[in-house]
């Protein structure tokens, strides 16, 4: 299988539709109004779709969002996490380039506060199972983060989960925060992140509002990917889930991520440029 944590290629004549349409209309920053294709009818298509739109994309993967498959999709397909990219050019730190986020006009646009846990070392490409102490043995730096949560597609959260995969998962990049640090002695209680949209609190949770609490989400990942022929990579940055839950964000309003003991991140949404891949956002 293609070593797909390198830069994508660009011309691959088999892709599948489906995931050359999301990558052309990402890399255009416009919208689609419908589902360009047939729905994904399992999880391995639509990972098989991610996979093609992964390869498609001009950027190498830099770490993978972990998002929750609810009720009753979750007993339907085995799983409750799901995951997609997180690409180079979209891995911004807080502070850096007064943290514009882009988001699709047309599409759909949230914010999400989050537990971010850094890979410490590559993962053995054989390696399919994981414990929580497997997975707590590899985390490596933990932050808190904002994961920008868009796709061109409005109703990608509206057909179950297997569309939100198929489109690398929601995601459209990452801000990165301050380390939270000891976090090896601490509870997912313990990290308390607020969210405010346009100064108005939004959300208020702990981090022990993810089921399992962020390292689950962190082991499921492990295993999702490596079943998927993408083991993580040292330095990968992983998100764990929305804390406080998925905010929907407009272009023009701001957004600012709150954890008590650390400097609060804030952004601006703008609109995704027709060049998206080839810069990060300013």
């Amino acid at each position: 299988m293609a070593d797909t944590h390198l830069a994508g290629r660009t011309g691959n004549p088999a892709a599948d539709a489906r995931a050359a349409t999301f990558v052309a209309a990402r890399l255009a920053g416009r919208s689609i109004p419908v589902y360009p294709g047939a729905l994904p009818a399992s999880l391995s298509e639509a990972y098989a779709v991610q996979s093609q739109a992964i390869s498609l994309w001009p950027d190498r993967v830099a770490g993978w969002k972990v998002g929750r498959i609810n009720a009753p999709f979750d007993t339907q397909y085995g799983t409750d996490r799901l995951a997609g990219p997180i690409f180079s050019r979209q891995l911004i730190r807080a502070g850096e380039m007064a943290d514009s986020v882009f988001i699709f006009q047309g599409g759909f646009g949230a914010v999400e506060g989050e537990i971010v846990i850094e890979v410490a070392a590559d993962t053995p490409a054989g390696k399919l199972d994981w414990t929580i102490a497997e997975a707590t043995e590899i985390a490596g730096i933990t932050r808190v983060g904002v994961e920008i949560a868009s796709s061109p597609f409005a109703e990608i959260n509206d057909h179950g989960p297997l569309v939100t995969i198929s489109d690398f998962g929601n995601n459209n990049g990452l801000i990165l925060g301050s380390q939270i640090k000891d976090w090896r002695s601490a509870s997912p209680s313990d990290w308390r992140l607020r969210t405010l949209i346009d100064g108005v609190e939004v959300g208020a949770a702990d981090a022990s509002a993810v089921p399992g609490g962020p390292m689950e989400s962190f082991r499921a990942v492990l295993e999702i990917c490596a079943r998927n022929g993408q083991p993580l990579r040292r330095g990968m940055q992983v998100t764990t889930g929305a804390v406080t839950g998925v905010h929907p964000i407009r272009a023009g309003q701001s957004a600012k991520i709150e954890m008590a003991g650390l400097p609060a991140i804030e952004c601006r949404a703008a609109l995704a440029p027709t060049n998206q891949a080839q810069s990060k956002p300013a």
